[in-house]
């Protein structure tokens, strides 16, 4: 054993597991048409570091409580806690074939044995595989990298939880918003057909009048129904996403907050570095990489030292004169001579799945730079349309009072007042949703850009 040391040290040193591509040659291979620019294509984003804890960017406690419940009670993060517990444990299980293996043997053979041989043995028998080819470190280190991708999974689901409940949330608030504007809509209907009959009965009106007034206070009653659906199923997502019942129950608010300034976004560079999902592809593509290692070795012959002791006993016959316990030393060699093709159509299997993790790299890391610059360009232009919007809402409004005016001097009709009812509903309606959807797109850019959320 003394000798062998030396020999097997050597050995060990001269068959180090070779590392994967690093990250600025995976890049090349899986990005190979893709020129990442220095600075994001379109403009809007403030220069900086990406923001972390973006959530308490948006000042609302009752959002941030409800991420927090979610993160602790969302099933589908309770199963990608699950998996990255199993890689962990596949990562400890893949590690420990590095050590020496310790077995106990025993047995009993007395009267009461099975086949009264009287024999009783008893044997203590270590074995350990020399990893020349360095092929179980190879499948240590596959496993290592799956853990970690997993975990980097993992956390991406938090991410993109977090976002989901802001999100629903934002969309609860809106449909409240919704509400709340039709159910002024009805009222100023029904005032209108209060005006009508007034009309009606002084001679300067008719039924045609009223029975248009009537429909449009019930077409604006509808549509506080259907704000009130909508609210309802974005609250019912949150609950669900936070492992609740959906009952509706939670009150969301009747506003919107409001917009802060151009956020950080950093440079495309950094992006695939910060990222966990574009992390987790890069580790499942060095798992691939250490797995098809372990599959070349694995083409290679196996040496394991073995060793033992055991002694041996009868109660019911006699054994010849032995040293007891007998003490054995020894080597032991597996080399694949023939295997059909076996073990050259593995090394190809993993050569594929590397092949297939670099370009499922590629595919991720170009989806987050088109997500950051559609999320940019979104942004942009609903603020453009934010403030067209705003001018329109005070125009609509200043309209709607002119032809009121018109009305009840009687130097205008009704169909006047209902064009401009209507053209008011459209204008702020439009507002309020383009007010939600850039609460909207600024999450998905935070989520986008990989800004923890915590």
């Amino acid at each position: 054993m003394k000798r062998l040391a030396p020999i097997v040290a050597l050995m060990l040193a001269g068959c180090a597991v070779h590392s994967p591509p690093p990250p600025d040659e995976l890049r090349k291979q899986a990005l190979p048409n893709t020129a990442i620019p220095p600075a994001w294509t379109t403009p809007g984003a403030a220069t900086g570091d990406v923001t972390q804890a973006w959530l308490a960017t948006f000042n609302d406690p009752a959002l941030e409580a409800l991420v927090r419940e979610a993160v602790t009670y969302n099933y589908d993060l309770q199963i990608a806690a699950a998996r990255v517990e199993a890689a962990e444990a596949a990562a400890r299980a893949a590690g420990a074939a590095l050590l020496p293996q310790l077995n106990l043997a025993a047995r009993g053979g007395g009267k009461m044995g099975g086949d009264n041989s009287g024999l009783n043995v008893l044997g203590l028998f270590a074995s350990w595989e020399l990893d020349l080819w360095g092929r179980v470190r190879s499948a240590r280190a596959a496993s290592s990298a799956q853990y970690e991708a997993a975990a980097l999974d993992a956390q991406y689901a938090r991410q993109s939880i977090a976002a989901l409940v802001a999100k629903s949330w934002f969309l609860a608030r809106e449909a409240a918003v919704q509400g709340a504007i039709a159910a002024e809509m009805v009222a100023s209907s029904q005032s209108l057909v209060g005006l009508s009959r007034d009309r009606q009965r002084v001679g300067n009106g008719d039924d045609l009048e009223v029975s248009t007034a009537e429909a449009s206070v019930l077409g604006y009653r509808d549509l506080v129904l259907q704000a009130d659906v909508a609210r309802q199923n974005a609250l019912r997502a949150v609950e669900i996403l936070a492992g609740r019942y959906p009952s509706a129950h939670i009150d969301a608010g009747r506003d919107l907050p409001l917009i802060a300034t151009p956020i950080p976004a950093g440079l495309p560079s950094q992006l695939l570095e910060r990222r966990p999902d574009v992390r987790a592809a890069e580790r499942r593509v060095a798992a691939s990489f250490y797995a098809k290692q372990e599959a070349q070795a694995a083409r290679l012959p196996r040496i394991s030292l073995t060793g033992g002791v055991n002694t041996v006993s009868s109660e019911l016959i006699f054994l010849k004169p032995r040293d007891n316990p007998v003490w054995s030393v020894g080597a032991s060699l597996l080399a694949p001579i023939f295997t059909g093709g076996a073990l050259q159509a593995q090394v190809d299997i993993r050569t594929a799945e590397q092949k297939a993790a670099i370009a499922d790299y590629g595919r991720i890391g170009s989806r987050a730079f088109s997500e950051v610059e559609n999320a940019l360009s979104a942004s942009i232009n609903l603020q453009s349309r934010a403030e067209i919007l705003t001018s329109a809402v005070t125009a609509n409004e200043n309209a709607l009072g002119f032809a009121r005016v018109r009305y009840d001097v009687g130097s205008g009709d009704q169909r006047g007042v209902q064009n401009q009812l209507l053209a008011l509903h459209a204008a702020r309606t439009t507002l309020v949703h383009v007010q939600a959807e850039r609460l909207i797109q600024r999450v998905n850019l935070y989520l986008a850009l990989g800004g923890g959320f915590e």
